[in-house]
């Protein structure tokens, strides 16, 4: 049997690990909206995988909870703007947990992998694909449990203003968060390793050039669109106090400035309309009589009722139709605690007064996410859609050639948190090589071109209006084709990998007394 290796002394003390870690956890906050720092996410990678390089299994959890809870506490601080810091502080917290349990499998692939594989090439190449694995899948966790997840805080989105966001394109955002953790996980093995004439300790500056040289995919123009998008900055918050109609009336006010004026459709924001316009008459006789008036389809957004369930809605109205709404998208990623309560009774025994505050339960849509608009492809995604793959991918294999967004930001007023969520319009729009308009009730609201560009924008708490053709485009990028084999690939691909690495490093021993270990550390007790 073969004799096994001590284990190998962490890089940094404990204390030292934790510091740099939560110091990683803060870098990586600046490096999205509204500092958009981006190339500091490559430090805060790199001090997160530091501090976890040598370490064992609670010191492990520790240092992973450390990076975890000081990026998503400044990153979602938004969360408290109206409801205090109890939502805030529960999130943030939960979001860490899961965060220090996805630490432990990178901190074993540190462990593991050069036991196996002690040669240099697999210190350059196959440690950093696995690591880069590892924190792609702990991304696809955050963003998919419970309740659908909350991929807010991806690295791919944080770069989305650098050279780096065009390889979106070709391999999606958990592509791109692979990627920029591979070249960190690289860099650091290049410096461990220290043999610099080497030419294969090359490869991380190789790859990160490449990357950055890499052009977007090319999709295929098929002219333009005329688009108008009104921000109402209407009494939309939850804790607004409005009269019947007030938001409605707003928006009215605020598409003034568009009547008259050629278009080809008219796109409002969620919450633009405060009544049912299905059920409620005067709603429906204003609606087409706007729609008449510009001449053009109108999408609008309105909280609709189909027997017992209610859905966030977004609608196809058109004044010459002789059914309307035309078509119906239901939002297919209500906010969990938002739209919605999970397990209600639950965690009422915990808050009862904040649970209390959602009264309402909306129904998760299972619509297609696009309408077709005098024969253009429109994608739809209504505010918390937009942060989930699916439902992009979708719209693009449904035909749109033109992503329309429709979002309420307005409880979080004051915050940044219309920009960072502006940032994964943006990067929609590269993902998939397609013009994106963005229409918040109160902004930040832009029209964007499918290379990531603004083509216009309205700040936040100002009524305006936006009139502009926007390039439209067919072909399916590398991204939308392969995402979900992608993020397959990443995710269980990498749970598999540590999976077998594991027993390839303990099968031998298995039967085996545990080896004295003299130079593992002072930070406990635990794996191997």
């Amino acid at each position: 049997m073969p004799e096994r290796r001590a284990l190998p002394r962490p890089l940094l003390p404990l204390g030292v690990a934790t510091f740099a870690a939560a110091l990683g956890g803060f870098l990586l906050t600046l490096a999205f909206p509204s500092t958009s720092w981006w190339p500091l996410a490559f430090p805060a990678v790199a001090l997160a995988l530091l501090a976890l390089i040598g370490r064992r299994t609670w010191a492990a959890v520790l240092v992973g909870f450390a990076f975890g809870v000081v990026f998503f506490l400044v990153n979602v601080s938004f969360t408290a703007r109206y409801l205090g810091p109890v939502p805030w502080l529960a999130l943030s917290i939960f979001e860490a947990v899961l965060t220090a349990a996805g630490a432990l499998p990178i901190a074993l692939a540190y462990r593991w992998l050069p036991r196996r594989a002690p040669g240099r090439t697999a210190r350059l190449v196959l440690l950093p694909v696995l690591v880069a694995g590892l924190w792609t899948m702990r991304e696809q966790v955050l963003g998919s449990w419970p309740y659908g997840g909350f991929p807010w805080g991806r690295v791919g989105i944080s770069q989305v203003n650098g050279p780096f966001a065009q390889v979106a394109s070709w391999v999606g955002v958990s592509g791109l968060s692979f990627l920029v953790v591979f070249v960190c996980a690289a860099a650091i093995e290049y410096v461990r390793i220290a043999r610099f004439r080497d030419v294969r300790t090359m490869l991380p500056a190789l790859v990160g050039v490449a990357v950055m040289l890499v052009p977007q995919f090319p999709t295929t123009p098929a002219g333009s669109m005329r688009v108008g998008a009104v921000q109402g900055n209407g009494p939309t918050g939850y804790f607004d106090h409005r009269r019947p109609g007030e938001v409605l009336n707003a928006q009215l006010d605020a598409t003034a400035p568009l009547i008259g004026e050629p278009m080809d459709v008219l796109l409002w924001p969620e919450g633009g309309v405060d009544s049912d316009p299905t059920s409620d008459a005067t709603t429906a006789a204003a609606l087409d009589g706007l729609s008449a008036e510009v001449g053009a389809p109108l999408i609008v957004s309105a909280i609709t009722e189909r027997g017992d369930d209610l859905f966030n809605s977004s609608l196809l109205w058109q004044a010459d139709a002789p059914h309307n709404p035309v078509a119906v998208y239901d939002k297919r990623h209500p906010v969990p605690f938002g739209e919605y309560v999970p397990d209600r009774p639950f965690y009422r025994f915990f808050a009862p007064d904040l649970i209390d505050l959602v009264q309402r339960e909306y129904t998760p849509g299972t619509n297609p996410p696009v309408f077709e608009v005098n024969g253009v492809g429109v994608g739809l995604a209504i505010c918390f859609d937009v942060i989930y793959d699916d439902v992009i991918w979708d719209g693009a294999r449904g035909g749109a050639e033109v992503y329309m967004f429709q979002t309420n930001n307005a409880d979080f007023r004051g915050t940044d948190e219309n920009l960072q969520q502006l940032a994964f319009a943006r990067m929609a729009a590269i993902e998939t090589g397609r013009s994106v308009v963005n229409i918040s009730t109160v902004g930040t609201s832009q029209m964007i071109a499918p290379d990531g560009r603004e083509i216009a924008g309205l700040p936040a708490d100002t009524a305006g209006a936006l009139l502009h053709d926007v390039p439209l485009r067919t072909g399916l990028t590398p991204a939308v084709i392969a995402g979900p084999a992608i993020t397959v690939l990443l995710g269980w691909g990498s749970a598999a990998a540590i999976a077998v690495l594991g027993l390839l490093v303990w099968a031998p021993w298995r039967r085996q007394p545990r080896a004295r270990n003299d130079d593992a550390g002072p930070d406990g007790t635990g794996i191997a």
